[in-house]
């Protein structure tokens, strides 16, 4: 081994090697600073072959521009946010939910095909992380009425874009949404068709856009049909809540012999609470959620689900942040509705006969998985 191999060998095993800085790559590039970080960055009137050289010492030496320098320089970080402010301060890890992991999935893959990294945020402003990050702009799932993380974010200059129509009273830059009213009415047209006389809603307490549509095109639709409303509603933060209201929808003297559910566990939840009544899936209750989960194509029976589309609404409202962040596209306000796709399975086929709507039953099987009363809270 050589004297130098010796030297190198000596060095501590832990040691972090330095990183190369804008100096070393001009005293390698025989150039100064500003020949450097004009070539770099397209900047000045230098010969072609003089930026090639520059490029090439600075590949060589492993020389990144840091992100503080090129926030500075450009007044940019390259940091886009998401995050769902829908429950306030209530602890909610929205990605755990099929809806919001396909959508922020499809997120990141778009912000980084345009040079932007993703970074998933705490649903309230008031955690150490918002103060740290400096973004260019933010992507915001379901806002609710008069939300403070958007106004506070619009006070700022920051760019908002809403996965989901916002208040009138929140001028985000765009926003992408389904139209849930029709998506409500064709599920309900679908129930009736399928043999329902008396459909029921599982729904939230939550005041953002998706929630109150969905719940108010319900309430029209049995107006229109001439049916008293049968639903229950509970935060939908809350993982333990759903099977709650689910056992108190079938434990209504009104019971209704087919439900909709608002959220991803609702399918799970009905079906569970229809097994402790004594009730078939579908002959004595039709179900359908909506959902993203996969899972449901593997239930007993199979759920028909409602997809809302996110991986196509993730894209989009990562492309209109970035436009808005860039100066590109209209000055005025965007709007994109995006279609949704009824997935139908066993849960919703249509019955070979009507199923008589009587009072429920009690739990199968007494002493066990006893559900709560009609106005137990």
């Amino acid at each position: 081994m050589t004297a130098a191999g010796n030297h190198q060998a000596s060095r501590p095993v832990g040691r972090r090697l330095e990183r190369a800085g804008i100096r070393d790559v001009a005293a390698a590039a025989g150039v100064s600073i500003t020949t450097v970080s004009d070539a770099l960055n397209g900047k000045g009137r230098l010969p072609d072959a003089t930026r090639r050289h520059v490029r090439e010492v600075a590949d060589r030496l492993g020389y990144r521009p840091s992100a503080a320098a090129r926030t500075l320089r450009t007044g940019r970080s390259g940091l886009i946010g998401l995050t769902v402010t829908t429950y306030g301060e209530e602890p909610f890890t929205f990605t755990e939910f099929a809806y919001f992991a396909e959508m922020a999935r499809a997120a990141t893959s778009a912000a980084l095909a345009r040079g932007y990294a993703l970074v998933i945020l705490p649903a309230s402003s008031r955690h150490d992380v918002w103060g740290n990050v400096a973004l260019d702009g933010t992507v915001v799932i379901d806002p609710s009425d008069q939300d403070p993380v958007v106004t506070e974010l619009l006070r700022q200059g920051v760019p908002v874009v809403s996965d989901g129509r916002p208040a009138g009273s929140l001028p985000v830059h765009a926003w992408v949404d389904n139209d849930h009213e029709e998506a409500v009415l064709g599920i309900l047209d679908h129930l009736a068709a399928a043999g329902a006389r008396r459909i029921g809603l599982l729904t939230g307490t939550s005041t953002d856009t998706y929630t109150r549509l969905s719940t108010t095109a319900y309430l029209e639709w049995c107006e229109r049909v001439g049916q008293e409303p049968v639903y229950e509603a509970y935060p939908a933060h809350d993982p333990c809540a759903g099977a709650v209201a689910a056992d108190r929808l079938l434990a209504r003297p009104d019971r209704p012999d087919a439900v909709y559910g608002l959220f991803d566990p609702n399918g799970t939840d009905l079906l569970s609470a229809a097994r402790r009544y004594g009730l078939r899936v579908p002959d004595d209750l039709l179900l359908v959620c909506c959902s993203e989960s996969g899972g449901y194509a593997g239930t007993d029976p199979p759920i028909t689900t409602l997809s809302l589309q996110p991986r196509r609404i993730g894209t989009a409202v990562v492309q209109l942040l970035i436009d808005a962040i860039e100066g590109i596209g209209p000055a005025h306000p965007v709007q994109q509705v995006m279609p949704t796709e009824l997935i139908v399975r066993a849960s919703s086929q249509p019955r070979a006969h009507r199923a008589t709507v009587s009072p429920p039953r009690g739990p199968a099987h007494a002493g066990q998985d006893t559900p709560r009363g009609p106005t137990e809270q």
